[in-house]
């Protein structure tokens, strides 16, 4: 196995906001408010044998995915330089001041 590098790749980030998305409650309300039928020709669901439909959740506004990796690297998966380890009642301590 290779020697891993120091920095998260941004497929992996990807990955992990994709399936964010997918888990998430804000997908499945729209999926059971639009009674899982297609908005734009109606039709619905299926999981029976040969007649298979899926049903997606679409952003009207799309996803910028791009930026939205970006601010992940620059607010959570910031340079190690810029981390420091403390125990958890100083973490606390540290927020209480902020």
């Amino acid at each position: 196995m290779g020697k891993k590098t120091l920095y998260t790749p941004r497929s992996k980030v990807r990955a992990s906001l994709r399936q964010l998305w997918l888990r998430s409650r804000e997908r499945a309300f729209a999926l059971k408010r639009g009674g899982y039928v297609c908005q734009v020709c109606g039709i619905k669901q299926s999981k029976a044998k040969g007649k298979e439909v899926s049903v997606v959740v679409h952003h009207r506004e799309g996803i910028d995915w791009e930026n939205l990796i970006d601010l992940v690297y620059e607010r959570l998966l910031v340079n190690p330089d810029k981390l420091e380890t403390l125990c958890t009642n100083c973490h606390k301590e540290t927020h209480s001041h902020e």
